[in-house]
């Protein structure tokens, strides 16, 4: 029986990881296998604006990926979540009675929406902010070359 709470604090929590699809769907799950992809790329890229400085453009590219991992993932934790009892049960639990407590929604699966929302809204948002000005600084810099 494939409990809701856990899969929504997995996803939260391990779902850059991918472990969230593993506890749902096996080890067979191609998915699970290619998350942690983003997210080591996302993290070589924080290791590269260590090294190289914030002018480094690879890590323009690498670290957004990281962030929209992360936010993804707690996205699909508030989905997990927010699913009712009856769905969760049909989907994940096909050998249960519709209203299994295993799909029930209980406080620490609102803390797990609750934290995903929190935390996915701001990780979301700084993504979108330093790819943004990453972009911008680009593109000035193109325009001061063409001015030349």
């Amino acid at each position: 029986m494939k409990s809701k709470t856990l899969a929504a604090w997995l996803t939260f929590l391990g779902g850059p990881l991918g472990l969230h699809r593993f506890y749902l769907r096996g080890f067979g799950d191609l998915l699970g296998w290619l998350l942690p992809i983003p997210t080591a790329l996302g993290l070589y890229g924080i290791e590269r604006v260590k090294q190289h400085g914030i002018d480094d453009q690879w890590s323009w590219v690498l670290i957004p990926l990281f962030g929209f991992t992360i936010a993804g993932c707690a996205l699909t934790a508030i989905v997990y979540g927010l699913m009712t009892p009856e769905k969760w049960n049909a989907r994940f639990n096909p050998q249960a009675a519709p209203d299994a407590p295993p799909g029930r929604t209980r406080w620490a699966t609102i803390f797990a929406i609750g934290g995903a929302l929190m935390i996915g809204t701001a990780v979301l948002m700084a993504t979108l902010a330093y790819s943004f000005e990453h972009f911008f600084q680009y593109q000035i810099e193109e325009a001061r070359k063409i001015s030349q």
